[in-house]
């Protein structure tokens, strides 16, 4: 394949969202938010009886999506759906540490965490909906775009594993987020939580409460997260409305599956690893398929065999991590998340 005759496939994106599909999804996903909303309106400890519940709803609802895709579109289009699923889940358990770290560090009452959660995930579906329309804009406009998603995975991955080399896999200091600084330069800070209220009256001015900068402070840590997702499951499909929907159903289920998993998330220690090697292989799958559109002798990596690797490595960092744990021997981030659970 010619350059010229590259720039051209690329220019023209297939996709099997329709207006109609595009627009029952993005209500469907809306209604799934707004119920979650009014599930959370009373703050309450979730039990675990109820987290079970929704998760189970929460993981059922996308495979049966994913069914539907298949049946409706074809096996292609249902194994890209399911691993870019797959993947998008991964890597949102992984988010989900990093927001009980939060919620550890800022203090936040088992009553109020199922709130910042879902504020979590609300913005986190905005902003992925905005890095998807930019992927495919850069895959329309860009002949080096794949490329370009394949070095960002690779430093990802070369990122995730340093750090879980060097035994610092996550850290948070909320007095050094920029986030948390800024907003107290704004306004002032109170220092206890007022329900689910972002400001309080303090004389006569309005002062914002704790649960404004963690909410805040998981919006911006949102951000980053969308920067890796978003082109992980791009390698995985190029239609941008199984990303979407990948993505979507990934997220909607985070605010139950954080209380389901919440103690095995601590023994998950090797999962870093794990995310590395995964990141790292999307990103060589992509670099491959912007070779072969150059140069037809380069191989391409299918995406059925995509699956069987992520499947692969998500089992053996699983069972290694249990193994590492067996005995209560947490590192000292891990800790604090399991002590305060």
């Amino acid at each position: 394949m010619s350059q010229v005759s590259y720039l051209s496939a690329a220019s023209d994106l297939s996709s099997v969202g329709t207006p109609t599909l595009w627009a029952v999804t993005i209500i469907g996903v809306l209604l799934l938010l707004v119920l979650d909303f009014l599930v959370t309106r009373r703050p309450h400890e979730v039990s675990m009886r109820e987290a079970i519940g929704w998760s189970a709803f929460y993981i059922a609802l996308p495979l049966a999506f994913g069914g539907w895709i298949w049946w409706r579109f074809g096996s292609q289009q249902g194994v890209e759906y399911l691993t870019g699923y797959l993947v998008e889940k991964s890597l949102s358990v992984d988010n989900l540490f990093v927001f009980m770290l939060l919620l550890a560090a800022f203090a936040v009452p088992a009553v109020l965490a199922q709130r910042v959660l879902l504020y979590g995930i609300a913005g986190a579906l905005v902003l992925r909906a905005v890095f998807i329309a930019l992927g495919a804009a850069a895959l329309q406009t860009l002949d080096f775009a794949f490329l370009l998603f394949a070095i960002i995975l690779i430093a990802t991955a070369v990122k995730l594993l340093r750090d879980a080399m060097s035994g610092h896999q996550q850290e948070v200091d909320i007095n050094k987020m920029r986030s948390v600084k800024l907003l107290r330069k704004v306004m002032p800070v109170v220092d206890d939580y007022h329900g689910t209220k972002m400001t309080v009256r303090q004389g006569a001015k309005r002062a914002l409460t704790p649960f404004a900068l963690v909410v805040v402070a998981v919006l911006a840590t949102d951000i980053v997260f969308a920067v890796d997702s978003v082109p992980a499951v791009y390698g995985i499909t190029e239609d941008p409305y199984l990303v979407f929907a990948t993505n979507a159903f990934a997220l909607l289920g985070l605010r139950a599956l954080y209380f389901v998993l919440h103690a095995a998330l601590s023994r998950l220690v090797h999962l870093s690893y794990g995310l590395a090697i995964i990141l790292a292989f999307i990103g060589l799958k992509l670099g491959l398929h912007w070779a072969h559109g150059i140069w037809d002798s380069v191989p391409q990596i299918p995406t059925l065999a995509s699956l069987g690797v992520i499947i692969g490595v998500l089992v053996v960092v699983t069972l290694t991590s249990l193994r590492a744990t067996r005995g209560g021997d947490l590192p000292e981030d891990r800790k604090v998340v399991a002590e305060r659970h």
